[in-house]
């Protein structure tokens, strides 16, 4: 039999003192959210009738996912960050904004401070020799098509073993991790490698709590980017590469129609030479458009934490 007792005055009052709502201390918004959070969980607790084992289960699951430092990659994995895509747009669509290249997930891999360069740049220590080359350009409009100079293309990518640098300590510092400011005809340019697609630790919590929902941890290659520039709204995007297996099965739902990268592999040894290289080589194009900043708000990306934020 199902005992309910959440909504009784006991209770109420029972959380209403545990989530500060008895003192002037604090902040107001934090005990709003958390009084619906514990309320909402103990509605879970006694609609679902969770038993203390799964409780308890739960809260060293939770002990276990940050000590790993996976809790953003299960927010991404359970939906709940293209979930904030999704709002923001609905949103923007209920005040009649439209357009523009679509906003997707920004991950928490994201480390600020890479350096600048001018126009173009090489993006990879030349360290992966098995790598192959990719040469990524495009060009940053706004809605009118005219072109954005002086824009900031921010991105960074796994390398052929799926790892990022900064994470992964064997690579070199800001490995496959540039700012390229766009030239006066909002070009970009980027010599970098095909990245890898990467899949969540097979032991790590995140994979484990997939397996409960069986489902894979997997996701294609990718490339991230933040694109901002003076009286434009800051975008978040990436582009998952065509060629992947998992391009529209990815764990993080990511891939959306108008941000996958047509990629090209050329093996003609004229084309490689013209461009410097020897054997096959990689070709994506991907242009970016901005919508125009309605507040100085709109051009700032989120508050978001990430590694070395000094930027």
């Amino acid at each position: 039999m199902t005992v309910k007792i959440s909504h009784t005055e006991q209770v109420q009052k029972l959380f209403d003192e545990a989530c500060g709502f008895n003192n002037d201390e604090g902040s107001t918004r934090v005990k709003t959210l958390m009084r619906r959070i514990v309320n909402d969980l103990a509605k879970i607790v006694e609609d679902l009738e969770v038993t203390e084992d799964e409780f308890w289960f739960a809260v060293d699951y939770m002990n276990r996912l940050g000590k790993d430092f996976e809790v953003g990659l299960l927010i991404a994995g359970l939906g709940l960050e293209h979930f904030l895509d999704l709002l923001g747009e609905a949103k923007d669509a209920q005040i009649g904004i439209t357009g523009g290249t679509p906003r997707t997930i920004e991950g928490p891999l994201y480390v600020a401070g890479a350096p600048i360069c001018q126009g173009e740049a090489r993006m990879d220590d030349g360290s992966e020799t098995d790598a192959t080359v990719m040469f990524l350009e495009g060009q940053v409009v706004d809605t009118e098509g005219k072109p954005v100079a002086g824009a900031t293309v921010d991105l960074w990518h796994a390398n052929t073993k799926g790892n990022y640098s900064y994470f992964d300590k064997s690579q070199s510092e800001f490995n496959l991790r540039r700012r390229i400011i766009t030239d006066a005809e909002g070009r970009y340019k980027a010599r970098t490698i095909v990245p890898s697609g990467y899949c969540c630790k097979p032991e790590g919590p995140t994979q484990e709590a997939l397996n409960l929902l069986g489902r894979h941890g997997n996701r294609p290659s990718h490339v991230h980017f933040f694109i901002s520039a003076p009286g434009y709204r800051h975008l978040t995007t990436q582009i998952n590469l065509s060629h992947d297996p998992y391009l529209w099965d990815d764990y993080a739902y990511a891939t959306r129609d108008g941000v996958v990268g047509e990629i090209r592999f050329i093996e003609d040894a004229a084309a490689a030479a013209a461009r410097g290289v020897q054997g096959r080589f990689a070709e994506v194009d991907f242009n970016f458009e901005l919508l125009k900043a309605t507040s100085a708000e709109d051009e700032k990306r989120s508050k978001r934490p990430r590694a070395l934020q000094t930027a």
